[in-house]
């Protein structure tokens, strides 16, 4: 009772702030220590042949510019819009799924959370859904309740994405959609709904989606922290779980078929 009394009187920008802070710290330093923890590769001691073999390649590698790991920086520079505001990094079809390393997911997990345009419209988006239905109940209308209901939103946000990346590097889980290899609209579309439930793993193994869903339901728990009273936990979780199942399937369809929108938008734009 004194609990509940004591957390009722803490303002509601606090005890969000405290949810982001904790949060963002966890997720930075375990990202911070994969990337400490990833060995360096040993030493090879070459014989002539092969050493005269790598001298000439890198020759060539010279001569061709400069050379990149594949999905490391060009991997956080999408160059549609939809990518950049709506969708995030994905694994495009004709790109190589390789496992991301410790800097390569804290890059991500800060696009995705903190540092894009898209991280926050989204949570502006649904604000506004909830400021239309007025929910919670408890929360007032006008700019006042709206600014409420879209840091809660937020919140939730922060804690649940923070909690999945936590896991995802854990279990070395891939966090990027990968666009499929197939072709025709069913077939896509069932990989878009399948890939919202599994991923692939170190090993490119399917995985079922055990960090999504984890940090969808602690972000639901965590929320019960400043959302009006009374606030069933598990029930929360249960909501923001079944809202991932929804939402991210969704996301997913946008991203597999971004390429024909991007396209058809763009003509229709090219025509005004």
């Amino acid at each position: 009772m004194l609990t509940k009394v004591v957390a009722n009187n803490i303002p509601l920008a606090y005890r969000i702030a405290t949810v982001f802070t904790l949060c963002i710290v966890s997720a930075a330093l375990l990202l911070a220590q994969e990337s400490r923890e990833t060995p360096p590769e040993p030493p090879t001691i070459a014989s002539p042949a092969q050493a005269a073999g790598e001298k000439t390649k890198e020759l060539t590698l010279e001569a061709g510019g400069p050379v990149k790991r594949p999905g490391a920086s060009d991997l956080f520079k999408p160059g549609h819009w939809e990518a950049g505001w709506f969708t995030g990094v994905f694994i495009a079809k004709d790109q190589e799924r390789i496992p991301l390393r410790g800097a390569e997911r804290r890059e991500l997990y800060l696009q995705q959370t903190l540092t894009t345009p898209g991280a926050y419209a989204k949570r502006m988006f649904t604000a506004g859904i909830d400021q239309a239905r007025g929910v919670p109940r408890q929360w007032q209308g006008g700019w006042g309740g709206y600014g409420e209901r879209f840091a809660s939103r937020e919140g939730q946000f922060i804690a649940a994405n923070s909690l999945a990346a936590l896991g995802n590097a854990a279990l070395k889980y891939e966090p990027r959609y990968d666009q499929c290899q197939c072709e025709g609209a069913w077939p896509r579309t069932r990989h878009a709904i399948l890939r919202n439930f599994v991923t692939y793993n170190a090993q490119q193994q399917l995985r079922p989606q055990w960090a999504l869903y984890g940090g969808s339901f602690g972000g639901g728990v965590i929320s019960t922290a400043w959302k009006p009273h009374p606030r069933n936990a598990f029930a929360e979780g249960g909501r923001a779980m079944l809202g991932q199942a929804a939402y991210g399937a969704l996301l997913n369809f946008f991203i597999e078929f971004a390429g024909e929108i991007d396209r058809k938008i763009g003509a229709r734009w090219h025509r005004q």
